[in-house]
């Protein structure tokens, strides 16, 4: 049933502030998506954003007859949500992948950047989705961690989601001159760690048809087991990690040498999927009479050819839009080798 006021952003703050969840709900509701992935950039995990824009909603509810209406709510959840990932940051150490470990940080502790859901960014349009997309590629996002909390903040607010710099000071509690001086030292800090071109870019150029082709032959050499299928896709300087696994594997020899003795030993089935806005698939491994889920592989893209794979092994592959298993419809494939 329809609801009078929850339309209007007056009405439903002014339902809310008088005890409405429901209003509340309705005010809130559609910054949710795009709070989220505010929280995945500067935190590097799922699970931790949930956590902290849950508590923001929670702190917004509680502190909302202290809430200053200066025409939209977003500003004001942003300094929340802001805050409390900093928070997060001070306390917890930084997420990343296999192939940034350094002997000054040993694997044993290292957390680890989790895959983000192209189905959970946010976006009323086609051009904003893009936009996200490219704002949580697995580059981008580990390169975001490697600044302080505070440069991490004023990137993302300033690069990412468009707030001025007066408005980011304000949100921070900062100044114009330190939020513009952070700006310069952390784009220069992500742009010596970036690759020459995003994801998004490059699947723009090489347009959906050659993305789909390169996907059904990533996807055939696996399900066959053809491993020099897999390695003709693969660029000269080619990564392979497995997080929580700390090893990685780098060249088309040292990945070939490395799928021969371990995962092209067992069949597999693949489905595809998109998470942090790139080509990604669900990979099912043969067991016991049944495909259960191994993991989810999050491909880079250099041309026509894949310079990353990232297998995170312990990915909700549910949490991607696929099955949580496969029906044994049919017998797998023998190996092609």
């Amino acid at each position: 049933m329809d609801q009078p006021g929850y339309a209007d952003p007056a009405g439903a703050l002014a339902a809310a502030r008088a005890g409405d969840q429901d209003a509340f709900a309705a005010l809130v509701g559609p910054l949710r998506a795009e709070l989220h992935a505010h929280c995945y950039r500067l935190l590097g995990s799922v699970h931790d954003a949930d956590d902290a824009v849950q508590e923001t909603l929670l702190r917004a509810w509680r502190s909302l007859a202290t809430y200053e209406d200066r025409g939209s709510i977003r500003p004001w959840l942003y300094r929340i949500a802001t805050n409390r990932c900093l928070t997060l940051i001070e306390r917890r150490a930084r997420r990343e992948l296999p192939t940034e470990l350094t002997p000054a940080a040993p694997a044993t502790e290292a957390a680890w950047l989790e895959p983000y859901p192209d189905g959970r960014l946010p976006g009323d349009g086609p051009e904003a989705r893009l936009l996200a997309r490219e704002s949580v590629e697995l580059a981008f996002v580990a390169a975001v961690q490697h600044l302080s909390g505070p440069h991490r903040a004023v990137l993302l607010l300033r690069e990412v989601l468009g707030f001025s710099a007066r408005e980011t000071a304000d949100l921070l509690g900062s100044s114009v001159a330190a939020v513009n001086s952070a700006l310069q030292r952390a784009r220069r800090a992500v742009d010596a760690t970036l690759p020459g071109e995003s994801q998004r870019a490059t699947r723009d150029r090489l347009g959906d048809r050659a993305v789909r082709e390169l996907a059904r032959r990533y996807a055939a050499a696996w399900e066959t087991g053809d491993v020099d299928a897999v390695v003709a896709l693969l660029t000269e300087d080619a990564r392979y990690s497995m997080p929580p696994l700390p090893t990685w594997y780098a060249g088309p020899a040292g990945i070939r040498a490395f799928l021969l003795d371990g995962p092209l030993r067992w069949r597999w089935r693949l489905l595809p999927t998109a998470a942090n806005g790139q080509l990604a698939f669900g990979t099912y491994r043969w067991v016991a009479g049944a495909w259960l889920p191994s993991g989810l592989d999050v491909l880079a893209l250099r041309g026509d050819r894949v310079a990353e794979v990232v297998s995170f092994l312990t990915a909700d592959l549910t949490a991607f839009g696929l099955p949580a298993s496969l029906v044994a419809d049919q017998p797998p494939r023998r190996h092609g080798r």
